[in-house]
């Protein structure tokens, strides 16, 4: 079943994208944050109050509309089952963004600082990259277009793999731990968030049984 919940006319569910697109704001907003405190030297206690907070409150919308869903469907019934699975699949997914960048807070708190590094180039240019993905990732939301919306699954992928890379060469890289190690890390933090904003966009445009994977159902994107 492909989805088709970004319907005009239902109030409900139209209610609950503009929800959907205030937590991905939001997810956005902390990863901002938390990758300026490890990229820029920002200090790192001026942003974790902010960081986790709005994390808070990401987890909180999470559940809300958990609840929401569930009242929508007792609502509607089983016609709008396959919408309100969907539905629950994205905003996991976008918790799971939202923990991710908590999780580059967590590094720069451990004390890494990534500015002025040699590399700071490549990072930054990652780092915005992601950003304005998650920005493209709300407009898709809002205005889905099936066009738009494979074009940017296919860019995420790609990403994807350019940072699976990058962390196999962390893996035989010769230069010392503290160097390589918080990149690693790093690297597979920003690789999950790619996947997940991928699976967000594509929501609506795949079989439900195939979210989280590719070619089929035969490759699994999730980690």
């Amino acid at each position: 079943m492909v989805m088709s919940f970004f319907r005009r006319g239902d109030a409900g569910l139209e209610a609950i994208t503009a929800r959907t697109v205030s937590m991905l704001a939001d997810a956005r907003h902390s990863f901002d944050l938390a990758s300026t405190a490890l990229l820029s030297g920002a200090d790192v206690a001026t942003v974790a109050e902010d960081v986790r907070a709005t994390d808070d409150r990401i987890n909180r919308a999470e559940q809300d509309l958990r609840g929401e869903l569930v009242v929508h469907v007792s609502v509607q019934g089983s016609e709008d089952i396959g919408e309100v699975l969907g539905y629950t699949l994205l905003i996991k997914k976008i918790e799971r963004i939202g923990d991710q960048a908590k999780n580059i807070l967590d590094l720069a708190e451990e004390g890494v600082d990534l500015s002025g590094a040699a590399d700071e180039k490549e990072l930054t240019r990652h780092r915005r990259t992601i950003s304005e993905m998650m920005g493209e990732a709300a407009d898709l939301l809002t205005d889905h277009d099936p066009e738009r919306a494979a074009a940017y699954r296919e860019k995420s992928d790609v990403l994807r793999r350019e940072l699976e890379a990058k962390i196999r060469e962390c893996m035989h890289s010769e230069l010392p731990g503290n160097e390589v190690v918080p990149r690693a890390i790093l690297y597979r933090y920003w690789k999950r968030i790619v996947a997940n904003l991928g699976g967000v966009v594509t929501t609506a445009t795949e079989p439900l049984q195939h979210h989280g994977y590719l070619d089929d159902g035969a490759t699994d994107i999730d980690d």
